[in-house]
């Protein structure tokens, strides 16, 4: 007789793409989205909390894959084998389209414009690489029913103010915006409207989003006859004219030959004229955090002058003078709130998520530079992205309703944080009651009752007490700073023991036996002065009494 086969045990992995996180990740995280949280609902917005599945259906012609529903998103049918099998499911790929879903669905309750905010994960099937996942958090906020670009602008002034709610100052940071109805515009002047020139513009779009990693003439190249790269692979181009080239790279680099204008008007000497020289003002020593928003100065000139070259380039274009015009207020309200061009400003070269969005569009970009895993330098980039989007709710409704949203990626957020050094991949773990009698439970409860009741983080050492190093050694593993300590005899006397775990680390680590016989890390102290000592140890090493849920 056959022996039965012993059922395989399942291999303790993450799925391919996921990750999980541990103490710190999680408070780091859940503390800044409280931030952007408090930040968002003093703009006015409310609370969201949509569903983690929708129907493919409604998910609609956004799926990252449009024609194969289980691609791109994790999806399943439901009673797929059944005679009358159900809707196809997905999770959320992002927290847009549901809530195009959300307010075509209950639009009757909803105060009108409706702004709200929403966070949570956000799942997509594709292939994972370096830094991206399948799973992460994405934190949005949205306006539906307002035409007016006011609600763009006000979406940029509260993305700079969340920026600088977490923890990045102005220096650090930009906010650039464009707008598709410019890019529209353009495209129309140059012979690359109507259905028959999908594919140019397609090539178009991909081509200005390599501008910084292709400089002008790779971009040229793109729009041309295309492109071979340095290992000999042939990228094929949009085969434009000259002519038409022109008039995109004009679009493209009107921010860059705006600054160069304005260098000249401040000093009379014209900059290089060209992207790598002129994109950024910093570039021409002109340091825009010292300038004052006075309406005059250079750097509201740059975003005056880069409106002024767009305007001409769009030429006779209705849609792209409207697109023009939209820049225009963007900027003009930017100044009336005093959010100046050292942190919002008008840029063309943005043009990712052009293909979604119908008006203005806006990036966050962090500016400064980080060590990359090969120890090359490089800029950050990218944090957030958003803007216009009036044709999503339209599906449900079958009329247009204006809405523009941001959506910040958090995770990339905490990287650039712990990248400069602004958020610990650490953090201080409890203060740990150690276990000395088990028959005196009860008291070891009521201090940490006393520690807790005072803010204090503190837990009873719950595992085998019968090995008193094991404790300790359980306390280090914790990150504690503090491990207080009360036997029998300290019980008699009314006094416990406390011993500065941080301090310790540090007298084994480098003091010699006279520094440590000076500077002793285990202090007795009454019973009833129990929190005032741990909460002075605390104070030494500048750790709030709560430690890491502070």
């Amino acid at each position: 007789m056959a022996k039965p086969k012993k059922t395989p045990r399942p291999k303790a992995e993450t799925p391919k793409g996921f990750r999980d996180y541990f103490g710190a990740e999680v408070t780091q995280r859940t503390e800044m989205l409280r931030k952007i949280a408090a930040v968002y609902h003093r703009y006015g917005f409310d609370a969201l909390e949509s569903s983690g599945v929708e129907t493919v259906e409604a998910l609609g012609k956004f799926l990252p894959d449009v024609d194969r529903p289980n691609e791109g998103v994790f999806a399943w049918q439901e009673d797929a084998d059944a005679d009358k099998p159900g809707d196809w499911l997905a999770l959320r790929y992002d927290l847009t389209a549901p809530l195009a879903r959300v307010y075509a669905q209950h639009q009757n309750d909803l105060p009108k414009p409706y702004r709200r905010y929403a966070m949570g994960p956000v799942w997509r099937n594709e292939k994972p690489g370096p830094g991206r996942f399948r799973q992460f958090y994405q934190c949005d906020a949205d306006t539906v029913g307002a035409p007016s670009v006011a609600a763009d602008a006000e979406i940029c002034a509260m993305l700079a103010d969340c920026l600088e709610e977490v923890g990045i100052p102005r220096g650090d940071y930009v906010i650039r915006v464009n707008n598709r109805k410019v890019l529209n515009g353009v495209l129309e002047v140059a012979g690359l409207a109507g259905d028959d020139k999908e594919r140019e513009r397609g090539i178009v779009l991909r081509a200005i989003d390599k501008l910084d990693r292709l400089g002008v003439e790779g971009v040229r190249a793109l729009l041309g006859q295309g492109r071979k790269d340095e290992s000999g692979d042939f990228t094929e181009g949009a085969e434009l004219e000259e002519r038409q080239i022109s008039s995109i790279l004009d679009f493209v680099l009107a921010r860059a030959y705006a600054i160069d204008y304005a260098r000249a008007e401040s000093d009379g000497v014209l900059g290089a004229g060209t992207y790598e020289a002129v994109r950024d003002a910093k570039k021409f020593g002109i340091d825009i955090e010292q300038l004052k928003p006075d309406g005059d100065d250079l750097s509201y000139s740059i975003n005056r002058q880069t409106v002024a070259r767009l305007r001409n380039i769009v030429g006779t274009s209705q849609i792209g003078q409207q697109g023009v015009d939209e820049l225009e207020e963007i900027a003009k309200l930017m100044e009336a709130g005093e959010y100046g061009p050292d942190r919002i400003v008008i840029d063309p070269s943005v043009v990712r998520g052009l293909g979604y969005y119908t008006g203005p569009v806006y990036e966050a970009e962090l500016t400064f530079d980080i060590q990359d895993e090969k120890g090359r330098t490089r800029n950050f980039g990218s944090v957030a992205g958003g803007g216009r989007y009036d044709d999503l709710v339209k599906r449900f409704t079958g009329q247009e309703v204006p809405a523009t949203g941001v959506s910040i990626g958090v995770d990339r957020l905490l990287a650039a944080l712990q990248a400069k050094g602004r958020m610990h991949s650490s953090e201080a773990g409890p203060v740990v009651v150690t276990v000395m009698d088990r028959d005196r439970m009860a008291d070891y409860q009521a201090m940490v009752a006393e520690l807790r009741q005072a803010g204090i983080r503190a837990e009873v050492y719950l595992g085998n007490p019968k090995n008193f190093g094991n404790q300790l050694k359980y306390a280090d593993k914790r990150g504690s700073p503090v491990a207080v300590i009360e036997g029998g005899d300290e019980k008699e006397r009314g006094v416990v023991q406390i011993k500065d775990l941080i301090l310790g680390a540090q007298i084994a680590e480098s003091a010699t036996l006279e520094e440590w016989k000076d500077r002793p890390s285990q202090f007795e102290v009454p019973r009833d002065d129990l929190v005032v000592k741990v909460r002075d140890i605390l104070a030494q090493h500048d750790l709030p009494d709560g430690g890491a849920d502070k």
